[in-house]
């Protein structure tokens, strides 16, 4: 085992400032410190404010006049009137998918110092939640990952100058926080692929096409995406299409793509009809897959749905069991879900999960190019399994922890480096981003490390483990947000609106008009058009009362 040590870029951030602390989380499940008292209400310091975003010498946004408003958090978040995205079908953590998992927990650092978690890619859960609120709907706290929020961001991590992963850890305080209050973010950057360079897909498309796709924004976009990923696809890839209702049949055997017309007129004459059998669907699309079976190409089961199931197995247990075993025969799973209304992301996201690949969202034809042609090789090339994040804490620094998220990835301490234990896959690359909530001793001394990170991963073709890490020391992180990298600061304000909108710690503390402004600045200055689409869903849910 190769072991590298990679430059350390450490902040450790308590969520940004809009946010509130940790204490309205669940106590440690061990001995020890408890959550502290909330704190009333508070925005941004304008000086703070005009780090995050205005330049030097410039007026302050109006996040910095927010002390003034007359609307505090708690005037703007009365009980909400307007329907919630759960009001309109099975959204979530329902009664036949997955129950949801425990908040994660304040930990006490002298009993548990050590925090594990399988790596993540997913983003269905911020693009889901999107298309919720611009459809004037308040999205369902149960479907709210933060993790997949910040994840659906852009990043600046340094590349790997060779190996699979680049490490960088950072960190911030924050004005709305106590003294002795950080965030940490722990960002990993996994190696880039050149489109040329990836080897040959065999794809099989298992589409759903019961009665529940005619909705709008169902099946009519799931045909529009696979259209235009036909022109991003080389001739020499292969396509299948497996179609499901209740009546579940190959509509496409296996296809080079240098015969696009008749790939296309397959997809395009997709009609909606009957109920709904994932199961038949999954096991038709993975024989069809291992049928043509090459190792040397990648194989991959894409199936896009809506996650509805009504006929046959209907929960997740003997669907996923179908998923695990073939993923161990190198068929891999991406779930790309689609549509309002019915929609079950807690069933896409889980089947991704055990699938070993990962869960997207489509609400548009923007996102459907993001997903199928600008980031094609990504979708498709693995470059690490079973990829797994441990982040060991000094205890004499740091008094107690949390991690943002990641609530159903968490793995045993002891488990790290057992490779027989499922990790999470990631795609070239893809970029994950993990927060910690810390509180520090009083004390701490800054000259000294507060936290370590490790990731270990194994290689996609030899199976032989890997691993990187880096250290931080207290004098690495920032003194204030505003002169914290403006990506750790958005990953902040990210991740603020993520626990607003999921009932997490922050939202008592939280403005949404002082956020919308602090993530308006910094897309200002990144020049980043997704992040002046967050500032205005922010801005959205806060209209919605």
């Amino acid at each position: 085992m190769k072991v590298r040590t990679a430059p350390v870029f450490v902040a450790l951030a308590l969520l940004g400032s809009a946010c509130a602390s940790d204490d309205d989380r669940s106590s440690s499940a061990t001995a020890g410190p408890g959550p502290t008292p909330r704190r009333d209400p508070v925005v941004v310091e304008p000086d703070e404010a005009a780090g995050t975003g205005a330049p030097a010498g410039t007026e302050a946004p109006a996040a910095t006049e927010a002390a003034a408003e007359t609307e505090t958090a708690a005037e703007s978040d009365a009980p909400a009137t307007t329907a919630r995205a759960d009001d309109a079908g099975p959204l979530g953590y329902a009664d036949d998918t997955v129950p949801p998992p425990a908040r994660d927990e304040v930990i006490d650092a002298d009993v548990d110092a050590v925090s594990t978690f399988a790596m993540d890619v997913d983003t269905g859960s911020y693009t889901y939640a999107a298309e919720s609120l611009r459809a004037g709907m308040i999205p369902d706290p149960t479907a709210v990952r933060p993790e997949e929020f910040v994840n659906s961001f852009e990043q600046d991590y340094r590349a790997p100058d060779d190996g699979t992963f680049e490490l960088t850890i950072d960190g911030t305080t924050a004005p709305f926080l106590d003294p002795d209050a950080r965030i940490v973010r722990v960002g990993i950057q996994g190696r880039v692929i050149d489109d040329e360079d990836r080897p040959d897909a065999n794809l099989t498309f298992v589409i759903d096409i019961s009665g529940s796709m005619a909705d709008p924004g169902k099946l009519e976009l799931v045909k529009t995406a696979l259209v235009g990923l036909l022109e991003s696809l080389r001739p020499t890839d292969r396509v299948a299409v497996v179609v499901y209702s209740d009546d579940t049949r190959v509509a496409l055997a296996s296809t080079k793509v240098r015969d696009r017309d008749a790939i296309a007129a397959t997809i395009e004459a997709l009609e909606s009809e009957g109920s709904t059998n994932v199961q038949d669907g999954l096991d038709l699309g993975y024989a069809q897959a291992r049928s043509t079976f090459e190792a040397e190409r990648i194989n991959r089961v894409v199936l896009l749905s809506d996650g509805v199931a009504n006929v046959g197995a209907t929960g997740p247990d003997a669907i996923l069991e179908v998923i695990e075993d073939r993923a161990r025969e190198g068929i891999d799973l991406v779930t790309v879900g689609f549509g309002m209304g019915e929609y079950n992301d807690s069933l896409m996201e889980q089947l991704a999960d055990r699938g070993d690949g990962f869960y997207a969202y489509v609400d548009g034809e923007a996102e459907a190019q993001r997903l199928f042609t600008d980031d094609l090789t990504g979708t498709l090339q693995t470059i690490a399994r079973d990829a797994k994040v441990q982040v060991t804490f000094n205890a004499d620094a740091v008094a107690t922890y949390r991690l943002i998220g990641f609530e159903n990835r968490a793995v045993a301490d002891d488990d790290f480096r057992d490779d027989t234990v499922d990790g999470g896959e990631v795609g070239a690359g893809h970029t994950v981003t993990a927060l910690y909530e810390v509180n520090l001793r009083e004390g701490a001394d800054p000259s000294d490390w507060w936290a370590r990170a490790d990731v270990r991963w194994l290689d996609p073709e030899t199976r032989e483990p890997d691993e990187v890490s880096a250290t931080v020391l207290g004098n690495d992180l920032a003194d204030r947000l505003g002169d914290a990298p403006m990506r750790l600061q958005q990953d902040v304000y990210v991740a603020a609106f993520a626990e607003y909108l999921r009932d997490g710690t922050w939202r008592d503390t939280l403005s949404l008009s002082a956020l919308t402004e602090n993530v308006r600045s910094v897309a200002s200055r990144l020049d980043d058009p997704a992040l002046l689409e967050l500032a205005d869903l922010i801005d959205q849910r806060r209209h919605l009362g």
